[in-house]
């Protein structure tokens, strides 16, 4: 089975990638699962695209292997596009998913159930060394619920409600998740690369 680096500590979005990539019998590695520390990498980024970059760039050069990096986050219109890539510490750089949630019902408190259309936004870059670093980009659409509902999933999941669902995405079952989620998206346009290239060994 190959391997495939994620640069990424964070375990819920690891066991994610984790379930995504099965299907290509791919074995997913954190950074969580590296037999030495990695240095976090600042996101100085001000869009998705940089701030993947970056991450896996970065962490490609360390390790000397190819390295696939997401920068994801919410985008919610009645908010002008916030929290965006800021999503992760929009309540501060050491805010809680709870704190994050919290701000954005908050500031949603008076917008109005038609008003409320949201779409996560993930953005894949995958770094080979030697190399050009390449993107996927993937979304999911939706809308901000009016109370927050659901123990699954994490970040803004338990506040989130796809198109076509009445259940945010906490309530959703992974399987579930999976099958509409902006990762998936993002990494179906990964899935001839996989295919042709990085699976053969090229």
């Amino acid at each position: 089975m190959k391997n495939i680096v994620i640069a990424t500590k964070n375990k819920g979005k690891a066991k994610e990638f984790q379930s995504l990539f099965q299907p290509f019998h791919v074995q997913v590695l954190s950074l969580l699962d590296l037999s030495f520390e990695v240095p976090d990498i600042k996101e100085t980024g001000t869009t998705f695209e940089e701030n993947a970059k970056i991450k896996a760039e970065k962490i490609a050069s360390i390790l000397q292997t190819t390295v696939l990096a997401d920068d994801s986050g919410l985008i919610i219109d009645a908010l002008g596009g916030r929290p965006g890539v800021y999503s992760a510490r929009y309540a501060g750089e050491s805010s809680s998913d709870q704190d994050n949630i919290n701000k954005v019902m908050n500031e949603m408190n008076a917008v109005l159930p038609k008003d409320r259309t949201a779409r996560f936004v993930s953005v894949i870059a995958v770094a080979v060394p030697g190399q050009q670093t390449f993107f996927r980009k993937g979304t999911c659409e939706g809308e901000i619920a009016l109370t927050e509902s659901g123990t699954n999933g994490f970040g803004y999941d338990p506040i989130f409600i796809p198109v076509g669902y009445k259940r945010t995405m906490a309530e959703l079952s992974a399987e579930e998740k999976n099958n509409i989620s902006h990762r998936t998206n993002a990494l179906a346009k990964l899935e001839d690369w996989l295919a042709s290239n990085w699976l053969k060994g090229e």
